[in-house]
């Protein structure tokens, strides 16, 4: 690599990061630290719990943040040192050190700056991820089961908090349906492109004649609700039912009726929980998630009104988005953004930020109308 050519590269880099640093403002995010900081350090936060865990994953996220950037321009000021280095020695096992650092770097500026066009109304919320079984039996239900254990392996791999609200097991083998939430900043702004319906193309597991299987499993993708916002929900309208919970195949995991449904019978909208043991426990967790869904909901209607008034076409992600391949041959393809991946093993173990980069960029040129 010639050295004009590194100079240039580490220039491109050096304004990148230089406009994140404006978009985040570390100055700002300095300030939420400390101001957090202060705040953790009372002894009576720990009165109202959940205000002490949102004060705490919030704090835990600025300084991972904060902390992301510092490292990137540390990393960006040494590798300007490190190609200086090499032209001065002509040092060509430096070079290539330099050359490989200056690719790795590249791609966490790139991953980083991708935060910075997460500017929705609730992109900066925690996500609620619904996932359920459609077409294909038994393996459509053990196709949803497997895309749980994606997302859940992905907010593992970041650090993210997860909380399971409800499964629902199949009979055979699978799921029918879950609802989790990734408790991080940002998760919903992550995760929204991620909503639609996913394919799986395989021998199937559960066919003694060993032919080949498609199933299909949606994903819905919505914002945690926040104090601020105002969903009114009459309980009239509300369809309560207890029961108990239940594990794989149907065996109870809990001796008491403290599982909870409800039906939002205007909207048709079903959510449960059983993750409490308690029934009070548990029918506040499904409020909260009715109450998301009934956001979103409006959200998307409003959404739909704007875009009738200006005479556009509404844009939708429930449709199919992606299809994962497994015979016969290997291939994960995203329909939008034309991202592939020929290791579906790595990416139905987690490893989808790939995608999850190219469709929040995707989602951000069909908002601003650019091709």
């Amino acid at each position: 690599m010639a050295a004009i050519d590194a100079q240039e590269q580490l220039k491109d880099l050096n304004s990148t990061l230089t406009g994140i640093e404006a978009v985040l403002d570390l100055d700002g995010m300095r300030r939420g630290i400390a101001k957090l900081r202060e705040e953790s350090a009372d002894p009576e936060l720990w009165s109202d719990q959940d205000h002490a865990q949102q004060v705490t994953r919030r704090l835990s996220y600025l300084e991972s943040e904060f902390s992301r950037v510092e490292g990137l321009r540390n990393r960006l000021d040494d590798l300007g040192v490190l190609f200086e280095l090499a032209r001065e020695e002509d040092d060509g096992e430096v070079l290539g050190e330099a050359e490989s650092e200056l690719g790795a770097l590249r791609k966490d500026i790139q991953l980083l700056e991708v935060r910075t066009l997460m500017a929705g109304e609730y992109d900066a919320r925690e996500a609620l991820v619904t996932i359920n079984a459609q077409a294909g039996g038994v393996d459509a239900a053990d196709w949803a089961q497997q895309l749980q254990r994606m997302y859940l392996r992905w907010a593992e791999r970041h650090g993210y908090a997860t909380e399971i609200y409800d499964t629902s097991y199949a009979e055979e083998a699978g799921i029918k349906s879950t609802t989790f939430v990734v408790r991080a900043p940002y998760a919903y702004g992550t995760l929204r492109g991620e909503h639609g319906t996913h394919r799986l193309v395989r021998i199937s597991p559960f066919d003694n004649q060993g032919r080949r299987q498609t199933s299909f499993a949606g994903l819905d993708v919505v914002p945690v609700v926040e104090q601020s916002d105002h969903i009114d929900i009459d309980e009239s309208e509300l369809r309560i039912d207890v029961y108990r919970s239940s594990g794989p195949g149907g065996q109870g995991v809990n001796t008491t009726d403290s599982a909870v449904r409800i039906t939002h019978l205007p909207s048709g909208i079903v959510v449960s929980c059983q993750n409490e043991r308690s029934q009070l426990q548990n029918r506040a967790s499904a409020m909260g998630v009715l109450q998301a869904k009934l956001l979103e909901r409006k959200r998307q209607e409003e959404a739909d009104k704007m875009a009738e008034l200006r005479g556009e076409g509404t844009s939708s992600w429930g449709t199919q988005i992606r299809n994962y391949v497994l015979h016969p041959y290997q291939i994960v393809k995203d329909l939008r953004t034309g991202v592939e991946a020929g290791n579906p093993s790595a990416v139905l173990d987690g490893d989808i930020d790939e995608f999850i980069e190219a469709e929040i960029r995707w989602m951000r040129q069909q908002e601003s109308g650019t091709s």
